[in-house]
Order: structure tokens, then C-alpha cells, then sequence
């Protein structure tokens, strides 16, 4: 993400009047001290450009630019270097604070709306005070994406900051938030993976199910081959391979088994661990399976389906996950369930969601629901990631994914329970 070209980044261009506190934000966002900030007007002198990795959109580039209404000796230079900016932005964060709409903010929704580019109104030194409802539904008029943020020496930064991300993967332009691949880029040319996949109750007569579908398609797309077969029939078809495969995927329900039977050296993941990194964020889903390791009697957890179906009698979601998290935490827990577009507001309730593989979501709508639960503060996971940590073999299943599994071993070094 470091070695990204400039254009290849999405470029969110940030505007304001001096001293509104555009550096002070770009730095908040960025968790440092890129920019200079002053309460000298006019500190910024030029367009002030950081790249950074914004999980979970990517790499981005933020312009940090001059005070719209600079009147210093320098002020027609950089307001030239300003107006440059406003072409080349993805989307732009227009700052303001309290009660103070001018002129200068008019002229920036104007541009923007000129240039076809998105703007967030970001309304800053919420610390100092607090925006009334009615200049936010005044502002809300302007923009109908506002966020309300204190941009220095707040506890509440990552709460801002996830805030801020959400309103960016809405406004995004589509190539930004576009799946990744799904399993091709696991796979080298003419390599092999081999897909276990269970026939029963679940298995739709006559076919497969689409994340199967979908994985067989990318492969070939990917000029590799696919190879299927059931977990009983997979030790056998290992052995008469002259060649090992690229990787082995298989349903999260037969992990324990088809684990056991695949060699060490051959990667092994789960067609939902594909689906949580494809529609989602995979990083997100291996820290939050860790809040497992937290869960006490009578927690409440969220069962989330992107579609709603009939549930049978083993159903994964509704059964056999719930009956797992009871076993693990030798207790009762309660378990929710939502299911189509019916995604609750009241995430603050619960203590983990359990996400379904989003295969019938856009990556765009899992991303939105990922960054509510982090605005809310609740850890969100996945069926394959969660089912795979129950099972004991989280670790196997993330190694072909060594962000994935770097970030779920540092939770557990920092939060397992002890004895666990």
C-alpha cells in the first residue's frame, strides 16, 4: 500500500476556512503529526499531500489545502494551488464549526457540485461546542452526509475516524470499493485448487451454491483449474495428484475434518474466509473473532444473514453457530438473528456480530455494515472466520492471509482470557 502511485489512490481533497482545523484533522485521521497547525492564520501554505492506507477502502491520498479565505501577501498563490485541487478530488471534506456558514463554504458546495465531485460537511471543535439540531438540519440541506468531530486531544478519535470512513466508502467512486479477487490472486497459472464441497440438506438440488459457483468461476477466469470433490473423497483424490495444489478450500462445517486430512504444507482456507475478505474486510473479521475469547453468560450476540431463506433444521446461522458459542463459553448465550436488508440500528446492545459471507450483498453494503459496528464499538466477524476460531483452527484458515492473521494474533496476545 506504501509503494501505491498517487493515481491509484483515491484522492479526498479537504477544504475549509483558516484556522477551521483542516491540518488538525488530516493528523487525527492519520493517527500523526503530518501537517502543521497553528493559531497562526494562513499556516498551510500549500497543498499538503499524505498517502495512507485507509482500511478498509485502501490506499488513499489526502489534500490538505489553504484557507479559503487567506487575505495574507501570499494569499492569491495559494488559493491558485487550492483551486487546482478541486479537479483531480474523489470526494472532498468541507470543514466548518458551529453556527458559522459563510460565503467561503457556498463557493466550496458550488465547486464540487461544478467538478461532479462528492462533499461530506465535517463540522469541527465539537469539543468547544456542541453543533445545535438546527444548524445541523440547516447543514443537512446543503449535503445530506454531515459528520460532527473534535479533531484534537479527543478520547473519542477512533469513534471520528470510523464515522468519517463510512461516509467515504458511500461516496466512493465504484472502481474504489470493487471486490478483490476472490481466489485468483491465491493462484498461479495452470494451478490448482481444490474445492470441498458438501452435498446435503443445504446443497441445492441439481447445483451448487453461488459463493461454490462463484469460487470455480474465478479460478478459471484466473487461468487456473478447479477440482471438487466431497470430504470424504478428498485424502484419496490428495494422493493421486502428481502435484500438490495452490490451496485447498472447503465449508466452514467440514474445517475439522478436511484439515485433518490436508497436509500441513498445503494452504487451507474456507469458502466464507474468501467471501469476508472479498465483500468485506478480513483484518476486521480475525480481530473481531477474538472477542469470543470475552463472551459471559446471558451476552447477547447478532446472527446477521444478507438473505433471508427458510432455516432448516440444522440451519448454520440460527443453529449450529449459536450451539458452538455455548459449548466454548460453557454457558448461555443469547443470539439475535437479522436477516435480508433488515440490519439493526441498536449494534450497541450486542457483543459480537457474526456475519454471513455477504454473497448476496455489494462490498459497498457489507463495508457500511463492518463500519457501523465499529462506530457503534462492537467487534463484527464472519461464519467462516468465527467457525474456524470455535474449531480451533482460525490460524490455518488465516495463513494464506498474513494480514488477517497478523492482526488476530496480536489480539489474542493482547486479550485472550487467561487459561484459554
Amino acid at each position: 500500500m506504501n509503494k501505491t502511485p498517487k493515481g491509484n489512490r483515491l484522492h479526498v481533497a479537504i477544504f475549509g476556512r483558516t484556522n477551521v482545523g483542516k491540518s488538525s484533522l488530516l493528523n487525527m485521521i492519520a493517527g500523526q503529526d503530518i501537517a502543521i497547525t497553528s493559531p497562526v492564520a494562513g499556516t498551510t501554505t500549500d497543498v499538503v499531500e499524505k498517502a495512507m492506507e485507509l482500511l478498509p477502502l485502501g490506499p488513499v491520498l489526502f489534500l490538505d489545502t489553504a484557507g479559503l479565505d487567506d487575505t495574507s501577501e501570499l494569499a492569491d498563490l495559494r488559493l491558485k494551488k487550492t483551486d487546482k485541487i478541486f479537479s483531480p478530488a474523489d470526494a472532498a471534506l468541507l470543514i466548518t464549526e458551529f453556527g458559522v456558514w459563510t460565503d467561503f463554504e457556498e463557493e466550496v458546495l458550488a465547486r464540487t457540485k461544478a467538478a461532479e465531485c462528492p462533499v461530506i460537511i465535517v463540522v469541527n471543535k465539537i469539543d468547544l461546542k456542541a453543533p445545535s439540531p438546527a444548524f445541523l438540519r440547516k447543514l443537512r440541506e446543503k449535503s445530506e452526509r454531515v459528520v460532527a468531530v473534535s479533531s484534537v486531544g479527543t478520547k473519542d478519535r477512533n469513534r471520528y475516524v470510523e464515522s468519517l470512513k463510512r461516509q467515504l466508502i458511500e461516496v466512493a467512486p465504484e472502481d474504489f470499493v470493487k471486490p478483490p479477487s476472490l481466489i485468483g490472486d491465491l493462484l498461479p497459472p495452470g494451478g490448482i485448487a481444490v474445492l470441498v464441497v458438501p452435498i446435503d440438506l443445504q446443497a441445492p438440488k441439481g447445483r451448487l451454491i453461488l459463493p461454490q459457483v462463484q469460487t470455480i468461476r474465478d479460478a478459471l477466469d484466473s487461468d487456473a483449474a478447479a477440482l471438487i470433490v466431497k470430504e470424504r473423497e478428498l485424502a484419496a483424490i490428495l494422493e493421486t495428484l502428481k502435484r500438490k495444489p495452490a490451496i485447498v478450500v472447503c465449508d466452514s462445517q467440514a474445517i475439522l475434518k478436511v484439515s485433518a486430512d490436508v497436509p500441513k504444507e498445503i494452504p487451507l482456507t474456507t469458502f466464507s474466509t474468501l467471501f469476508a475478505r472479498q465483500k468485506g474486510d478480513l483484518v476486521a473479521a480475525a480481530e473481531g473473532a477474538t472477542a469470543i475469547e470475552r463472551l459471559k453468560p446471558g451476552d447477547k450476540i447478532l446472527i446477521a444473514e444478507a438473505c433471508s431463506h427458510h432455516a432448516l433444521q440444522d440451519d448454520i446461522g440460527r443453529v449450529k453457530i449459536p450451539r458452538w458459542l455455548r459449548q466454548y463459553v460453557g454457558a448461555e448465550i443469547q443470539a439475535d438473528v437479522s436477516s435480508g436488508r433488515d440490519y439493526p440500528e441498536n449494534l450497541g446492545e450486542y457483543k459480537l456480530i457474526i456475519h454471513c459471507g455477504a454473497c448476496m450483498l455489494t462490498r459497498r453494503e457489507m463495508l457500511n455494515r463492518i463500519q457501523m459496528a465499529k462506530e457503534a464499538g462492537i467487534p463484527i466477524t464472519n461464519y467462516g472466520v468465527a467457525i474456524s476460531y470455535l474449531q480451533g483452527v482460525a490460524k490455518r484458515v488465516l495463513a494464506p492471509f498474513p494480514a488477517a492473521l497478523l492482526a488476530l494474533e496480536r489480539q489474542l496476545a493482547t486479550k485472550k482470557k487467561p487459561g484459554k
